[in-house]
């Protein structure tokens, strides 16, 4: 079980490498893969003018959401339709860790930004650096996916060199909860050599979140 999850730790902290030195360039401070969908996905623009693709699951997704189990972070009003197997391993205020089969997990975070914090202009740096790293051949894929209303940065990482390493497939948005400004960062992983036979299960929990509006 600590094992585990020192683990997942591990996956969230290496999420952000990069990615905070980008966004602090923007902001000017502040706190602190993805499997194919259906191409026929409807689209909205963000404030900030990035094309936003409204999240549409394929249809071998949607049978993996019909078929998971409804599960509720209470303390932050979402949930996610999890598969079998799934079972909790954290969950507090700010974090929530389940994991499944293959050493597959799903971790999200929550962090809360003062009111000040330009929510937009963060977005915007997030995908700046998504798609720079999508150059540079880390990430397979990048686009911006809106899930049940909140617009967010969605990334696949490229297979890793070694086969037993960490793939990620992360979906990075801002949204307002409870009078406060929110970060949530939602991350579905497991190892390299285990990725392709959990992509579409990844794909289908992150498109099923639902936020307590």
């Amino acid at each position: 079980m600590k094992t585990a999850l020192t683990l997942g730790m591990i996956c969230l902290a290496l999420s952000f490498c990069g990615l905070q030195e980008r966004l602090q360039s923007l902001t000017g401070g502040g706190n602190s893969n993805s499997a194919s969908t259906n191409s026929n996905s409807s689209s909205t623009s963000s404030s900030s003018g990035d094309k936003v693709e409204v999240a549409k699951p394929s249809s071998a997704q949607q049978a993996i959401i019909d078929a998971g189990t409804e599960t509720k972070w209470d303390e932050q009003g979402i949930s996610w339709r999890l598969p079998s197997g799934f079972k909790k391993q954290n969950v507090g205020k700010e974090q929530f860790f389940y994991m499944g089969p293959d050493n597959s997990s799903l971790i999200v975070s929550i962090s809360v930004m003062p009111d000040s914090f330009p929510m937009d202009t963060s977005m915007k740096a997030y995908h700046e650096q998504a798609l720079q790293q999508l150059k540079n051949g880390k990430y397979e894929s990048v686009k911006m996916v809106e899930i049940d209303g909140v617009s967010g940065v969605q990334f696949t990482e490229a297979s890793p060199e070694k086969s037993d390493d960490i793939r990620r497939h992360q979906w990075i948005g801002y949204r307002s909860y409870l009078g406060q400004k929110q970060q949530v960062n939602m991350i579905t992983s497991t190892r390299g050599n285990n990725f392709s036979k959990h992509a579409d299960e990844f794909v289908a929990i992150v498109y099923s979140a639902k936020f307590t509006k």
